[in-house]
């Protein structure tokens, strides 16, 4: 036991959860306990109340009243990582130096664990461990059905420098999408604030103009089959939880795949693969301290083109939207 404390989340928690960092530095803090503690408002950020979904942000500073000893006090197992994922990680990356690794996550791992969830991204990680035994640390997510590139930081400055460039918008980002329907305008911008919504079945958002934060996605259709389906070049110029979804369904065009956010508009029917989500982060601009730009690319995951395939689309219309 301790008295009240005031800790700086750091870089490698920039949108962990509250409840995650908790279960992170205090494990011995039971869920019950940490319920009790946000709301009488004991536990604060950046003095104030919270509730546990929320997701931090490096530099807020959180308020922990007298609890057990952080668990960086105490001697964790290391992950145990059998043969098939090891290859796994391994075949993932894209690009790596000596201050971060950039995977090409596949659709279907989860980048973070949580309820139910014990084989995630961020465990795996060790896989890439340095010589001494440091693994590469998440610097941003993204969920576990959508594919693509995400960065992760292997010293704790390059993780600073990273988080720093995802919140403040430096990092250009570009997500390829297959959607039901076709948005009219083909090309546009989407501002519409989201906000998280209670309710069963994991976490949500939707368009909330009055109390949501500001959500703005530039967009683009790229070719489309008919009326039935388009593919979009999507480049988010904030990063809400699920804002391409929303926005998308909001448009009319819900991704393909995306029972969460479209419902049955979100189903083309004969398509093999159409129940998977259909959202990939393609490309990513990440300017570095020292004046320059490192600039990657993703191929499609399999079943999107197996998708492309079977709609007809003709990739040489990308042209340069594959580039943020």
């Amino acid at each position: 036991m301790t008295g009240v404390r005031k800790l700086e989340v750091a870089a490698e928690d920039a949108e962990v959860r509250l409840d995650r960092w908790f279960a992170r530095h205090f494990p011995a803090l039971g869920h019950g306990r940490l319920q009790k503690l946000l709301r009488t408002g004991q536990i604060r950020v950046d003095g104030r109340r919270v509730r546990a979904g929320l997701r931090l942000q490096a530099g807020q500073v959180v308020r922990v009243p007298p609890i057990s000893a952080p668990a960086a006090t105490a001697e964790r197992p290391p992950p145990i990582i059998d043969a098939a994922d090891r290859r796994l990680i391994e075949s993932c990356v894209l690009y790596q130096d000596d201050e971060l690794v950039v995977l090409d996550k596949p659709a279907g791992l989860a980048v973070q664990g949580g309820t139910g969830q014990s084989r995630h991204l961020d465990a795996l990680a060790a896989v890439l461990a340095r010589r001494d035994g440091t693994a590469p640390r998440l610097v941003h997510r993204l969920d576990k059905d959508t594919s693509g590139l995400l960065v992760l930081a292997r010293t704790a400055p390059a993780a600073r420098w990273l988080t720093a460039a995802f919140r403040n918008r430096q990092a250009g980002k570009t997500y390829w999408a297959v959607v039901a329907g076709v948005p009219s305008p083909d090309r546009g911008v989407i501002d519409l604030a989201v906000a998280k919504q209670a309710g069963a079945g994991g976490e949500r958002v939707g368009a909330d103009p009055g109390a949501g934060k500001r959500a703005v996605t530039r967009y683009e259709t790229l070719d489309q089959a008919g009326s039935v389906a388009a593919w979009l070049a999507l480049y988010p110029e904030t990063g809400r939880t699920h804002q391409l979804r929303v926005h998308c369904a909001v448009l009319g065009s819900p991704i393909l795949g995306d029972r969460k956010y479209g419902g049955v508009g979100a189903v083309i029917a004969g398509l093999s693969a159409g129940t998977r989500l259909h959202l990939h982060a393609r490309a990513l601009a990440l300017p570095r301290p020292d004046g320059t730009t490192l600039r990657l690319r993703a191929p499609l995951p399999a079943h999107m083109r197996t998708t492309f395939g079977e709609l007809g689309f003709d990739r040489n219309r990308a042209g340069e939207a594959g580039e943020p």
